[in-house]
């Protein structure tokens, strides 16, 4: 396995090794102790998956009672996923960092808490799987509009499928900076 770290370190691209024979292909999609060398010593305790449509985005989502780390893979299709900084006092604090996750390239997106999440479906339709060190809080919810110009994000679609809470998710600079993560 290769562990990238990315543009904001603490996110990391997990590219795994592959076998492939006339079968099909076998790859370890986790094992603790190889992710730990690689930098993600986390316990998941929830796995969640979801099947969107093209063009689904969902996002920005985060949890700031309940923080979660999380690591993405796309079992079928393609997305572009992001995880933007939203730690106080972080020297990338609003910058963004994406990456495109396929059941084709087989990567998966390591995010660490005090980012904010989100992926838009570029292919037909996908299905994404992601690991969770916390459980689900709604009582916590943080989001942030997916097209907040401050982080500047460059989504590969322009009118994107959101669900209502995404529609109406707050700019960054209009949370108020004691509700997000230090």
């Amino acid at each position: 396995m290769n562990f990238t770290r990315t543009e904001i370190p603490d996110v990391i691209l997990v590219e795994p090794h592959v076998h492939r024979d006339d079968r099909g292909f076998f790859f370890e999609s986790y094992h603790a102790e190889r992710y730990k060398a690689g930098g993600i010593d986390v316990d998941f305790v929830q796995d969640n998956q979801s099947h969107s449509c093209r063009g689904t985005l969902r996002g920005l989502h985060s949890q700031a009672a309940k923080p979660q780390d999380k690591l993405v893979r796309v079992l079928d299709g393609e997305i572009y996923d992001v995880a933007v900084d939203v730690r106080r006092g972080s020297p990338t604090f609003g910058q963004y960092v994406g990456a495109t996750l396929s059941a084709e390239n087989y990567c998966q997106l390591f995010i660490p808490k005090g980012f904010v999440h989100g992926f838009v479906v570029t292919s037909e339709t996908a299905d994404v799987e992601y690991k969770c060190s916390d459980y689900y809080d709604p009582s916590g919810e943080l989001s942030v509009a997916w097209n907040d110009p401050q982080v500047g994000i460059d989504w590969p679609i322009s009118e994107p499928l959101l669900s209502p809470k995404d529609a109406e998710a707050p700019l960054l600079a209009d949370i108020d900076p004691e509700t997000l993560p230090g």
